[in-house]
């Protein structure tokens, strides 16, 4: 009997751990698709297909062609079009798929505040007078800081932004979480920051700047999460587990 093909689309931590849950069982075959963006990804416990696909017709043809059992969406909550086209690919060639989605972050008692829904309007909502802004979006996006150049901006991101934003005033921060509620703390008091503009990502890896905002009482511009695609989903890499276990027996069958 031969092993039952899983592809994970990742990027995420969740989807490295997933893929380290499942890298030792004899009974799987994981390969784990990365976009390609980070310049120095970490490496991985399984096989890793780097790059694009081809919109939903290209991964379509992917998953026929290397014989996918299962199909995981474990990207960002954001990559909207890549889950979009996880679930066309899906229901174009047949293939069982399930998305592997953090929950979003809610608001709690301290917390200020201001929902959006596009990195664009974030900006705009920052307002005519100069401000000291975290920028917290990630490098893809950053450009749009570009439009409202009165603000000084500290732009937090895992690689270089490219190219540099043309406002004039632009410190840029490379690092990579998680971080600790400690060091957000003292990097928010020494900037001097008054407001964050960030993605509501989810999950406790980024998540020690909104606590430290609540503390300092710093105004959060939160990006919130565009409608998901129509996929079944799970929460958290347990219930992906289970879930990968409950479809394994009829992914056999139709592998016989």
């Amino acid at each position: 009997m031969g092993k039952t093909r899983i592809l994970i689309l990742g990027g995420t931590t969740e989807a490295r751990q997933l893929a380290e849950a499942l890298a030792a069982r004899a009974d799987l075959d994981v390969v784990l698709s990365l976009a390609g963006r980070t310049v120095d990804p970490a490496p991985q416990p399984v096989a890793v297909r780097s790059g694009g696909f081809g919109g939903a017709e290209g991964l379509s043809r992917y998953l026929v062609d290397e014989a996918i059992d299962l199909l995981i969406d474990a990207t960002h909550p954001f990559a909207a079009r890549i889950s979009a086209n996880a679930a066309e690919a899906a229901t174009l060639s047949g293939i069982s798929a399930f998305a592997l989605r953090r929950p979003a972050w809610l608001p709690v008692e301290g917390d200020r505040w201001r929902s959006v829904q596009t990195v664009s309007k974030a900006i705009a909502a920052l307002g005519p007078t100069p401000r000291h802004v975290l920028l917290a979006i990630g490098r893809q996006e950053a450009h749009y800081a570009n439009a409202a150049p009165i603000h000084h901006y500290w732009v937090r991101s895992v690689d270089p932004v490219e190219p540099p934003l043309t406002a004039p005033n632009v410190t840029y921060i490379h690092s990579k979480g998680p971080f600790r509620l400690a060091d957000e703390l003292v990097m928010l008091r020494h900037h001097r920051i008054d407001v964050i503009v960030t993605k509501n990502s989810g999950g406790s890896a980024t998540y020690a700047k909104i606590e430290a905002a609540r503390k300092l009482g710093i105004e959060v511009i939160m990006i919130e999460r565009a409608p998901v695609a129509d996929m079944p989903a799970v929460k958290t890499v347990q219930d992906a587990l289970r879930r990968i276990d409950h479809l394994a027996p009829s992914l056999m069958k139709r592998g016989v």
